[in-house]
C-alpha cells in the first residue's frame, strides 16, 4: 500500500508540472482526425520500401527513421493536445506494450538460441513437413514466439544445401509462428487476454480446434506439393554418405528455462495482488513487474550458463533481436492514434468499419467478425483489435461463449490466423525474417512477402469462411 501512495504521489507531481498528464493515458480517440494516423502510415511504407528502395541507408538508419516518425507524431500531438497528453500517450505505450513485448521477445530469443537441435536426416520434403508440423504443436504449448524462435534454426539448417528456401521460411511463418498458437490461450496473446477477460481455457481449444486443424492441414498439404514437386531437390548438393537418422539436441538446460519463460508470463495472467504502481497515469500491476523481472532473469541465466559454442553453433547474434528493438518502438508509438480511434467505435472516424458489425448489417456478422478482426490484426496489434471486436460484440465471455460462441470463434480465429499476412502481423514474424537473412536467405520484401501470404493463405480463410461463418 505504501508502494502505491508513493506512486500515486509521483504522478501527482509530475501532473503538476505537465499539466493534463493523470488522466491523458484514456485518449477518447471519438475526436482524433484520421491525420494522426499519417505517421504510422509512412511506418508501414518504410518498413516496406526501405529495403527496397534505399537498402544501404535503410541497414544503415532503419533505427533513426523509426524514432523521427515516432517524433513526427509525438511532436505535433503535443502542440495540439498538451505536452502531458502526449507524454503520457508515449508512456503508456512504452510500460503497458512496449517494454512487456521487448522483455519477453528478448528472453524468447536468448532462450532458444541457447538450444541447439540438429536433425541429421536426409533432406526431404517429408522431412520439412515433420519440422513444421512438430513446430506447430509446440506453438500452442510455449508460445508462438517461443516456438518460431526454437524451430526456425533448425529448419534452416535442414535446408542449407538447397537453392529454393524462401516457401519454407513463409510457411514457417503463417503455420508455427502463427496459426499453431490458435489451439489453446497460451499459444498467441489474443486468445490469451480472452482467457484473462473470462473464456474458459477449454472453450479455446476445443471450439479453435476445427478451423485451426483446416488452415493447418491445408497449409501443410500446399507445402507438400510445393516442396516436392515444384522446387523438389533442385540446388542440393550432393552428398557420398547419407546421415545415420538421428536427432542431436545440445543445450538442454534451456529447456526448462523455456519452461520457466513461459510460466512467468501464465502466472502473470492468473495471479492478481490487487498491488499497482501508477507512472504517469498508467497503471503497472505488480504481478506484471514480477513477470518482466523473472524473464529478465531466465534471459541472464540463459546468457551466462550455456557454453559459446552452442551459440556458435546455432548462428546465434543478437542483429535481429536488435532489429525488431528499433523498429518497433516506431509502431509502438505511431499507432496510438489508430488504436484509439479503432476502440472509438462508432464514435471515432473508422465507424464505417465497426458499421459492418453491427446488429442488422448486411451479409453475415460472423464472417464480417472474422475477416475484419483479421485484416486489421495484420497491420495494427492483434490484441487491442482482438478487445475492440470483443466489446463490439457484447464483451461478456459467457454469453459470447454460449449463445454468441461462433462470433467469438470468428473474432479469435482472426486475429490468430490473419497475423501472418504481414510481416508485422505478429511479434515473431519479423524476428523469423531477420534471423533467416542473416542466415543467407535472401527474403522477399514487404509487399513480395504479402504476395506469398495472400496466395497461399485465402483459400485456406474462404474455406474456413465457407463452413464456420457461412454467408
Amino acid at each position: 500500500m505504501e508502494s502505491r501512495s508513493s506512486s500515486s504521489l509521483a504522478a501527482g507531481v509530475l501532473a503538476a508540472v505537465l499539466p493534463g498528464l493523470a488522466v491523458a493515458a484514456d485518449l477518447d480517440g471519438a475526436h482524433l482526425s484520421l491525420f494522426w494516423g499519417v505517421p504510422f502510415l509512412a511506418m508501414l511504407l518504410s518498413i516496406a520500401l526501405g529495403p527496397m528502395c534505399a537498402p544501404h541507408f535503410w541497414h544503415a538508419h532503419y533505427g533513426k527513421v523509426s524514432l523521427a516518425l515516432a517524433a513526427l507524431f509525438v511532436l505535433p500531438f503535443g502542440l495540439v493536445y498538451g505536452g502531458g497528453t502526449a507524454f503520457a500517450q508515449v508512456v503508456h505505450a512504452l510500460i503497458a506494450e512496449y517494454i512487456p513485448f521487448v522483455v519477453l521477445l528478448g528472453t524468447l530469443y536468448c532462450v532458444a538460441g541457447g538450444i541447439h537441435v540438429r536433425a541429421e536426416y536426409p533432406p526431404s520434403a517429408m522431412l520439412n513437413v515433420s519440422l513444421l508440423a512438430v513446430g506447430t504443436l509446440l506453438a500452442s504449448i510455449i508460445g508462438t514466439t517461443g516456438a518460431a524462435m526454437l524451430m526456425i534454426r533448425p529448419i534452416i539448417r535442414a535446408n542449407a544445401m538447397r537453392e529454393h528456401r524462401v516457401h519454407v521460411i513463409v510457411f514457417f511463418i503463417c503455420l508455427v509462428a502463427n496459426a499453431g498458437g490458435a489451439f489453446t490461450p497460451l499459444g498467441d496473446p489474443p486468445l490469451f487476454v480472452g482467457f484473462l477477460r473470462g473464456v474458459d481455457f477449454f472453450w479455446t481449444a476445443q471450439t479453435m480446434a476445427g478451423p485451426t486443424l483446416v488452415v493447418v492441414l491445408l497449409l501443410l498439404i500446399v507445402f507438400w506439393v510445393l516442396d516436392r514437386f515444384v522446387f523438389g531437390n533442385r540446388g542440393e548438393a550432393a552428398s557420398t554418405m547419407e546421415p545415420v537418422p538421428s536427432i542431436v539436441l545440445q543445450g538442454a538446460r534451456n529447456v526448462p528455462l523455456l519452461a520457466g519463460a513461459v510460466g512467468a508470463v501464465l502466472m502473470s495472467g492468473v495471479w492478481k495482488t490487487g498491488v499497482q504502481f501508477d507512472i504517469a497515469g498508467t497503471a503497472l500491476p505488480l504481478q506484471d513487474l514480477v513477470r518482466d523481472l523473472l524473464l529478465i532473469g531466465i534471459a541472464a541465466v540463459s546468457l551466462r550458463t550455456t557454453p559459446a559454442l552452442v551459440r556458435e553453433a546455432n548462428g546465434f547474434g543478437w542483429g535481429p533481436i536488435l532489429e525488431v528493438v528499433k523498429l518497433f518502438i516506431g509502431i509502438f508509438i505511431t499507432i496510438i492514434p489508430v488504436i484509439a480511434i479503432l476502440r472509438a467505435g462508432p464514435d471515432g472516424e473508422l465507424r464505417a468499419l465497426v458499421r459492418l458489425v453491427e446488429p442488422g448489417a448486411s451479409g453475415s456478422p460472423d464472417a464480417l467478425y472474422f475477416w475484419l478482426t483479421g485484416m486489421l490484426s495484420a497491420f495494427l496489434d492483434n490484441v487491442p483489435t482482438y478487445l475492440v471486436f470483443f466489446n463490439l460484440a457484447g464483451g461478456d465471455a459467457h454469453t459470447l461463449m454460449t449463445q454468441q460462441a461462433r462470433t467469438l470463434l470468428a473474432i479469435s480465429a482472426g486475429a490468430v490466423f490473419m497475423g501472418a499476412l504481414t510481416y508485422i502481423g505478429n511479434a515473431p514474424n519479423l524476428m523469423v525474417k531477420a534471423i533467416a537473412e542473416e542466415m543467407g536467405i535472401v527474403m522477399p520484401g514487404f509487399f513480395g512477402y504479402m504476395a506469398w501470404t495472400l496466395a497461399i493463405l485465402m483459400p485456406p480463410f474462404a474455406l474456413v469462411t465457407w463452413i464456420y461463418f457461412p454467408f
